[in-house]
């Protein structure tokens, strides 16, 4: 699983942040969360190809978060894409952006599938589930998780063996959950010869938000979670009336949910320099970083 953040700047971008978009690669798949404008020419420099584009989530309809997806649609439609685009949103926000994507004169070679999401609702995909929550801002908005299925455990070749078991098919079909009856009529069960269920992955994204106790319940125990992060913490009354957070308040958040790092994003363009809120971060968190556009995050199995 890889996260590439394609843009990681707050409601202006500037020439070292882009708006922000968020690329999450796993497997065969490749899903986006937000979509600003100049996302796809982000893409483009990260070497990924909105044709291998499954998904899309929206956190909310501030332009700094969705205005680049009719672009990218159009230079999907121009590059001969047929395949369905599916674009997640908030509840109540569908038609938004039905009709955003028709602003446009282009011909649609594909279709785009809108389907509003409520705080709670989840979905379920291949080998992971998309999970949603309120956040507290003023419009709209949701933050998403991403979390993988129970892996299963460890084989031990060794404890097959001794049962009789033949390397070969077999060990296979055990790894995958399934009985096997030997010749004498023995049935070997999986979990005679496997360790218990391992944890999948989790990569927490809040979009714009203050600290928020939903927030902390969706990234419990997460790998990874990336929190706004707009003001720095002597600003702290400023972030409140604007709805963001401050560096101590994101850390706060990851320390709660007993997270394994902390991203901060949607960095305000008034800081040319992140260190000062890396160091107010690392100060209730260490684990924290400050994302840069085109950094890319390998998010490891765990064991």
């Amino acid at each position: 699983m890889k996260l590439t953040f394609l843009g990681t700047s707050g409601s202006i971008p500037t020439p070292q942040r882009g708006l922000p978009a968020i690329a999450l690669k796993r497997e065969r798949e490749l899903l986006l969360f937000d979509c600003a404008e100049g996302t796809q020419r982000q893409m483009a420099r990260a070497g990924l190809s909105p044709l291998k584009l499954d998904a899309i989530f929206i956190t909310h309809l501030h332009g700094d978060h969705f205005l680049g997806l009719a672009g990218l649609v159009q230079t999907m439609s121009l590059t001969g894409r047929e395949r369905k685009l599916e674009v997640y949103c908030p509840k109540g926000e569908g038609e938004r952006i039905k009709d955003y994507l028709q602003i446009p004169h282009y011909t649609l070679t594909f279709e785009v599938e809108v389907r509003e999401l409520e705080a709670g609702e989840g979905i379920k995909r291949r080998g992971y589930r998309i999970l949603t929550s309120d956040v507290d801002h003023p419009v709209p908005s949701l933050a998403y998780a991403l979390a993988e299925d129970q892996r299963p455990g460890k084989f031990y070749p060794e404890k097959a063996t001794a049962l009789g078991v033949k390397p070969g098919p077999d060990f296979s079909r055990l790894k995958s959950g399934e009985s096997i009856e030997l010749r004498d009529g023995k049935i070997v069960k999986p979990e005679q010869v496997m360790g218990p269920p391992r944890p999948g992955r989790k990569v927490v994204y809040t979009g714009d938000t203050r600290p928020s106790k939903h927030i902390v319940e969706l990234a419990r125990d997460a790998d990874v979670l990336i929190h706004d992060c707009m003001l720095a913490d002597e600003l702290a009354e400023k972030a409140e009336e604007a709805a963001h957070s401050t560096p101590s308040e994101a850390a706060e958040v990851a320390k709660q949910a007993d997270v394994k790092q902390l991203v901060l994003i949607h960095i305000s363009p008034r800081y040319k320099e992140d260190a000062p809120l890396l160091e107010q971060a690392r100060k209730i968190f260490p684990n924290t970083v400050v994302a840069r556009d085109l950094m890319k995050l390998e998010v490891q199995l765990r064991k």
